[in-house]
């Protein structure tokens, strides 16, 4: 038959009322209960000290002097809350920027928050392949975040814009709609403080355009194309090309969209403003190897002009000017009339041969925004 299983509590308990009748022999005992003659007076003296306790004391030492002293915890515990989505490392990172001493390492700080059960749960990451260009103001993202309930019963429409390379926050505008004057104002101001960049890179619809679209080009367009823009606009149902700022929107709503509801538009502009300085200026960016933004970003050598700036051609291209009313332009002695965006009416567009007989790139400057074929056109 099977061997009976034995507590460790009832083999003490048996062990302490055989131990104490008279005449006992300890060291039999002990031989016939498996312990030594340390451990049998050891229960001895617990059983006549604390009475008839027969559980597992904690091993636990008394002392912990490595242990991370309760003012150090306390200052970690403090960031967290300022910050409830930072993890142990960019704490860590924030201690040693502010010229504390003897921060812990980062496995000790994600301990302590374990140990006082402030740590998220982990969101499952998608493995994309990393780009970022070598300098800043090369190319920025900018997008809507998607909107937001407010109090009042209104929408928020946040609208942000990254730098590509060192992920600076170049604006992050509260904005009451998805128009494209909200849009204009904020990147305006971004232009005037930090300077213009090469590209901007944008997702598909309004107001920024649709790429592969006839009409695809929109005012916005024109005047970024303008100011010496380039336009780039995301692969249709591809949001992995946009990463950047969609990961920023990911950070904006866990650390400042989600942690309190926002009562109006006011207050949700001051919790924008506040929190993009400590965005940009403060919190550690691991892509950065833990710098800020702004320690990666340098502003934009091309300034914003003080009058916006016509398209110029050179001398003995053909050049037409769409008309204010209707979207076309005329060419080869008014024999052919082609249709042109919307986005072009009162602009000069220049008609370019290609290497192909009959055949016309219709541009805006240096950009391309249409083909024409004399071969196929109807008589």
């Amino acid at each position: 038959m099977p061997w009976r299983k034995v507590s460790i509590m009832d083999q003490r308990r048996e062990f302490i009322a055989f131990a104490r009748q008279e005449g006992a022999n300890i060291s039999e005992l002990c031989r016939r209960f498996g312990i030594s003659r340390t451990t049998a007076y050891k229960w001895l003296r617990r059983a006549q000290q604390e009475g008839e306790t027969f559980q597992d004391r904690s091993r636990r030492p008394h002392r912990q002097p490595r242990r991370t002293p309760p003012e150090m915890e306390q200052r970690i515990l403090e960031v967290r809350a300022r910050h409830p989505a930072w993890g142990a490392r960019k704490i860590c990172s924030w201690l040693k920027r502010r010229g504390v001493l003897e921060v812990p390492s980062a496995s000790t700080i994600h301990a302590v928050l374990q140990r006082h059960d402030c740590l998220l749960q982990p969101t499952p990451a998608q493995a994309y392949d990393r780009f970022e260009h070598p300098r800043p103001n090369t190319l920025w993202q900018m997008d809507f975040k998607g909107h937001v309930p407010l109090g009042d019963g209104r929408r928020l429409h946040p609208l942000a814009a990254l730098d590509d390379h060192s992920r600076f926050c170049v604006t992050l505008e509260a904005c009451p709609n998805e128009q494209r004057g909200s849009v204009q104002a904020s990147l305006e101001r971004a232009f005037r403080r930090y300077g213009l960049p090469g590209a901007l890179y944008m997702d598909n619809g309004s107001p920024w355009g649709t790429a592969g679209r006839a009409e695809r080009w929109t005012r916005f367009d024109v005047w970024l194309l303008k100011l010496g823009v380039r336009v780039i606009h995301g692969r249709p149902y591809h949001p992995q090309g946009r990463g950047k700022i969609e990961r920023f929107h990911r950070t904006l709503k866990s650390e400042a969209l989600s942690a309190r509801p926002l009562a109006d538009l006011h207050q949700a502009r001051r919790r924008l403003r506040r929190w993009r300085h400590t965005y940009n200026f403060e919190r550690p960016h691991e892509q950065l190897g833990m710098r800020t933004p702004a320690e990666a970003y340098t502003p934009s050598s091309r300034p914003f002009p003080s009058r916006m700036p016509e398209i110029e051609y050179d001398e003995g291209e053909i050049v037409r000017k769409v008309s204010n009313v209707q979207p076309e332009i005329w060419f080869h002695n008014r024999t052919f009339r082609f249709r042109v965006p919307k986005a072009f009416l009162g602009e000069h567009l220049a008609i370019r041969p290609t290497q192909t007989e009959g055949c016309y790139q219709v541009c805006f400057g240096a950009v391309v925004i249409q083909n024409i074929d004399l071969k196929n056109e109807p008589d």
